[in-house]
């Protein structure tokens, strides 16, 4: 069973993908941040780090999928190969912050890792407004996510209302302005009910 948390930057990705993990007994797999060795330059100049930051997510996660695809386990991830392809690397390019040379390398890449790697089970997109975002990520006070942008951030959010409204495979549509699933247990049984719900059977 393959369990995916999708969402902008501060939607909550990371303590949903935690709460379940021990709710489902599964094994979580996070975004590797904290050790990337190119984030905190990219948020400092965007336009010379973008190509660099997008493939080395790229290549974690593909290098992650591979290894779960292996290991036949019950796993949850917090996001997913398909918002790098199909939200950040392209608002990126649309900003003027990847050049259209970078964007296509990085395109037939994704094309090609696509073909050999399999959607989730479920995704589960958490849908959250700009102050909700904003609010969460001064809570947790990430230094180097001081400098991000509004405009960038509301970008992102209109990204991921166009892919997921195109998505095809089986997925649920969580909105946590008015949750609090971190300290409120209704609002997290409320989610997990949601996805058995959807995935009554598969578990």
């Amino acid at each position: 069973m393959h369990l995916a948390i999708a969402g902008n930057i501060g939607s909550g990705k990371t303590t949903l993908t935690t709460l379940l993990s021990k709710h489902y007994k599964f094994e979580p797999h996070y975004e590797n941040v904290e050790n990337n060795p190119y984030i905190s330059d990219f948020y400092e100049d965007m336009q010379r780090w973008s190509f660099n930051l997008q493939i080395f997510f790229l290549n974690e996660r593909y290098s992650s999928l591979l290894q779960l695809q292996k290991s036949k386990k019950n796993i949850i991830q917090d996001r997913t190969i398909y918002e790098d392809a199909h939200i950040f690397a392209p608002n990126l390019h649309s900003m003027g912050l990847m050049s259209s040379r970078d964007f296509e390398t990085y395109q037939k890449l994704f094309d090609s890792i696509s073909q050999t790697v399999k959607p989730p089970d479920l995704m589960v997109y958490l849908r959250a407004s700009i102050p909700h975002l904003v609010n969460n990520i001064q809570k947790r006070g990430r230094e180097y996510e001081d400098s991000i942008r509004l405009d960038y951030l509301r970008r992102l959010n209109e990204r991921y209302e166009a892919w997921i409204t195109s998505y095809k495979p089986r997925h649920i549509i969580i909105e946590v302005d008015d949750m609090n699933f971190a300290e409120n247990s209704e609002h997290l049984g409320s989610i997990i009910s949601r996805i058995e719900g959807e995935v009554n059977g598969l578990f």
